[in-house]
């Protein structure tokens, strides 16, 4: 399909009406995508207790249990400071941890090691990046790159911002972290929390960077690749295992692309600027979700929820499958949402 076809089709997604299906009470619910992706769309999933109130919703991944992990902010009237929320498949609430994240919870990647699961986070305010059990428990924690060439204090003494947004973790087990938020490098990290090598930083050129946010090991050809949200850029960007450079994607079907999920050949990608993608192997558009063209987004996200339009986004900022092709969306906004995409073709 050529770039111009490609963008007629996405244009044409964009352009259809949206339809409408019901819940169990009967209620309308809105139908987001075409053809063979397609999606029933419910907004503020999950039963959240009272007790919290959700920050920014920057963070989701389901586990081989079904269980949906959030990690938000904490919103300044919420009772609890607990960061992470855990929900079973049908939205009931199971535990929730982590005060050590308020204001900082971020970046979330659930990995399977042997038998048992882990969460890999990052904290923009506390600039560390950690595994820890499902429960919460810490197995290590890394903070500034101190070991970076790239990392050193400068003849004034100074050092470069650092604010881990995402990562990904490769079939070795080594753990590449963006710096999204801080100085556009990506640092590599060992299975044991150990500093490796490090590359990327801000520019335009190839293998130059510009807030890497999201990141993912792509594994979907015959070489797992490492593939990044270059999100101020607006495009994707693909390194070996090695950090070297590859080749730049989906320029002009990205707008401000936050992350990655894979699911039976199919990339999701959650864009900042109201919608989520999916692609295929070769990375062309397959559906726009929830698109909102209305270019208010950026007043939008702080509104009260009775703002938000139904079926429509305003900041998606992660997303993910569960083992059944449904996506669970997390969004930048002061209220947080979670959206549960229910897949119906």
């Amino acid at each position: 399909m050529s770039m111009t076809t490609r963008r007629g089709f996405v244009a044409g997604l964009a352009a259809a009406p949206a339809v409408l299906g019901s819940n169990k009470s009967g209620m309308k619910l809105p139908v987001t995508g075409s053809g063979a992706h397609q999606f029933e769309v419910h907004h503020d999933w999950g039963e959240v207790p009272k007790s919290i109130r959700y920050g920014n919703t920057h963070g989701v991944g389901v586990d081989a249990q079904g269980h949906v992990y959030v990690h938000h902010t904490v919103h300044a009237t919420s009772e609890s400071e607990d960061t992470m929320v855990v929900f079973d498949k049908k939205g009931k609430f199971v535990r929730s941890w982590g005060k050590e994240f308020k204001g900082g919870a971020h970046g979330l990647t659930i990995h399977k090691e042997g038998k048992d699961e882990f969460l890999y986070l990052c904290d923009t305010k506390r600039a560390l990046v950690g595994k820890y059990s499902l429960q919460g428990e810490k197995v290590w924690e890394v903070g500034y790159p101190e070991q970076a060439p790239a990392y050193k204090p400068g003849a004034d003494g100074k050092r470069i911002k650092y604010s881990p947004t995402n990562l990904a973790i490769a079939p070795n087990g080594d753990v590449y972290v963006g710096d999204g938020y801080g100085s556009s490098f990506v640092n590599v990290y060992s299975p044991k929390g150990e500093w490796k090598f490090v590359f990327g930083g801000k520019g335009k050129e190839a293998g130059q960077l510009d807030s890497p946010h999201g990141i993912a090991i792509d594994t979907r050809g015959k070489e797992p690749r490492v593939l990044v949200a270059d999100r101020s850029n607006r495009r994707f960007q693909y390194f070996g295992l090695d950090g070297k450079h590859q080749a730049f994607g989906a320029i002009g079907d990205v707008k401000l692309p936050c992350h990655f999920d894979q699911h039976k050949g199919l990339l999701l990608v959650p864009d900042l600027e109201a919608r989520v993608t999916l692609m295929d192997k070769e990375n062309k558009v397959l559906a726009q979700l929830g698109d909102d063209e209305s270019n208010t987004w950026g007043k939008l996200r702080k509104e009260p929820r009775e703002k938000f339009v139904p079926g429509k986004f305003v900041c998606p900022h992660s997303a993910c499958f569960d083992k059944d092709g449904n996506i669970f969306v997390v969004e930048w906004v002061e209220v947080g949402r979670v959206t549960k995409l229910k897949r119906i073709s």
